[in-house]
């Protein structure tokens, strides 16, 4: 399984599916959290890259509302809307 499809599945199913059974209707995913989380090193372009790329809203389902933060970086969050 490519880094991408990892890192989309691991934010799909530790952030969004849990905020959804919460009830929650928005979550803020932040690029550094997910690295840190997955322990990976040196792998912000493709956290940042699979975050931000068509294939998560189609896959996790979700609306981007908002995006903050440098092109690439440890501080970019997204906000997305659940359905």
């Amino acid at each position: 399984m490519l880094l991408a499809d990892q890192i989309r599945n691991y934010v799909l199913n530790q952030i969004i599916i849990p905020a959804r059974v919460d009830g929650n209707r928005f979550v803020v995913v932040r690029s550094g959290n997910v690295h840190k989380a997955m322990r990976l090193n040196n792998r912000i372009p493709a956290v940042c890259g699979a975050i931000g790329s068509y294939k998560f809203l189609e896959q996790a389902n979700v609306k981007l509302i908002s995006r903050k933060g440098p092109n690439q970086g440890m501080t970019v969050e997204w906000v997305f809307e659940l359905h």
